[in-house]
């Protein structure tokens, strides 16, 4: 089969193109036929060596995969060959990137009908990344506020819909660029970072703050006074540490993403009724992964975009179809 790997980290020269045996689904496996998976700032992290996910080299990228189920291994009775399905996969072993790949069964769930399943490969991690965000680490109930640092990007606009579905204010900051696509999503009050001071512009405490945001470790810092006491700052920029306020109750922590297979048919589910979108903001085919992975070494990369298995890339095109 085809796909693309790297023997070695490095820069995106490291990815090549090609000719790798087609995997056979063990135990409580499937084999998947790729019909697209989505590209993730880890992709870039894992490749370099600057991400340290115990990974086998040569190693597959693309965590987020959909797909057709090709095969089954032994012991997996709730699947079936020619099932659509979508999963974020165990980050340490190969992804998506190819024609074919092997997941856990417990990694996969029936993928949306209401989008094309190609698209449907932009849902899992980053979705799973919002809810647990705000809802696992955050805590986030019904009637409380949160602060939204960065949420111009996927996992913000995610969470801006969760938020909102949940009973939840929403204060977002957003660059000029994206605060269109932030209100869209559902944000109550729209902060322009560049232009304003966020702690003046938000008017009272709020029950949690989430960073998305490679911002300064001073000026994180410094936001905490916006949340309450006994409140929770969450981020997932893991480089640095996530500070919070032990005088006033105030919890820190940093979202590592895990697999939740419950949670994810959850996402489905609000995708098919019409609840969350998934936004996709362009499609490359497999050739073109390592131009791809340029364009994010260099900090080039805006919205989401999927890499098409070109042998698949027009066929089955919305999932269940």
């Amino acid at each position: 089969m085809k796909a693309v790997q790297f023997h070695e980290v490095g820069g995106p020269e490291v990815l090549t193109y090609g000719d790798v045996d087609q995997p056979t689904p063990g135990p409580g496996e499937v084999l998947v036929r790729v019909t697209a998976s989505a590209y993730n700032a880890a992709d870039n992290g894992m490749r370099a060596g600057f991400l340290l996910i115990p990974v086998v080299l040569p190693h597959v990228p693309g965590y987020d995969v959909s797909g057709t189920v090709a095969s089954l291994g032994d012991d997996v009775t709730d699947l079936a060959v020619g099932d659509a399905v979508i999963g974020f996969l165990p980050m340490e072993r190969d992804g998506g990137a190819a024609e074919y790949v092997v997941a856990p069964a417990d990694a996969l769930v029936a993928a949306p009908t209401s989008i094309p399943l190609a698209d449907a490969a932009a849902l899992p991690s980053v979705a799973l990344t919002a809810w647990q965000a705000l809802f696992d680490d955050g805590r986030l109930e019904a009637g409380q506020r949160v602060l939204v640092v960065g949420a111009g990007g996927v996992v913000g606009k995610y969470a801006i819909q969760l938020a909102k579905r949940a009973g939840v204010e929403v204060i977002a900051t957003a660059s000029p660029r994206s605060a269109d696509a932030v209100r869209a999503a559902g944000a109550d009050q729209v902060v322009d970072h560049t232009t304003t001071d966020v702690l003046q512009a938000v008017d009272g405490q709020v029950d949690v703050l989430l960073n998305l945001a490679p911002i300064e470790p001073e000026q994180f810092a410094s936001f905490v006074a916006a949340v309450r006491d006994g409140g929770a700052v969450v981020s997932t920029t893991a480089f640095m540490a996530t500070p919070g306020d032990e005088s006033r109750g105030v919890r820190a922590a940093t979202v590592f993403v895990l697999r939740n297979r419950e949670r994810l048919a959850e996402l489905v589910r609000l995708v098919d009724a019409g609840e969350l979108t998934v936004e996709v903001t362009r499609r490359i085919p497999l050739t073109e992964l390592q131009a791809l992975h340029t364009e994010g070494a260099a900090g080039r990369i805006a919205g989401k975009v999927v890499v098409l298995v070109l042998v698949w890339a027009t066929s089955d095109p919305v999932g269940g179809s």
